[in-house]
């Protein structure tokens, strides 16, 4: 496989961002693979991505889990910074896959988002 300017922000929990992952792999091209629960984001990171997908925090926030329940619970009127903030210290709280081209990033899910970028 060729290297490549493809990043992928990759959970290997979750079956969405495997076959995202293999349909990447499937043109022959080899990812950058960031598997972001072990290195997770950075503030500038994460809001970089958001700007490049012109979504908010809230729209990128995964609202599955514990962990997000407990924290909406907490304070329903969590601001966009307030859950950046969380995203970061709780990078779980993060939808996934993210995928990240010279055509653009994007959030595949579904997975068939990916062909926007491809």
């Amino acid at each position: 496989m060729k290297p490549s300017s493809i990043t992928i922000f990759h959970n290997p929990q979750c079956s969405t961002s495997r076959n995202v992952l293999a349909a990447i792999r499937e043109t022959g091209v080899e990812p950058e693979v960031i598997d972001y629960l072990k290195q997770p984001y950075t503030r500038e990171q994460l809001t970089a991505l958001l700007k490049a997908m012109g979504m908010s925090a809230g729209e990128l926030l995964r609202r599955k889990g514990d962990l997000y329940a407990g924290l909406a619970e907490a304070n329903p009127e969590r601001s966009d910074a307030e859950w950046l903030d969380l995203m970061v210290q709780h990078p779980v709280l993060v939808e996934r896959p993210i995928v990240v081209t010279p055509r653009g990033t994007v959030l595949c899910r579904p997975k068939e988002r990916l062909q926007e970028v491809l």
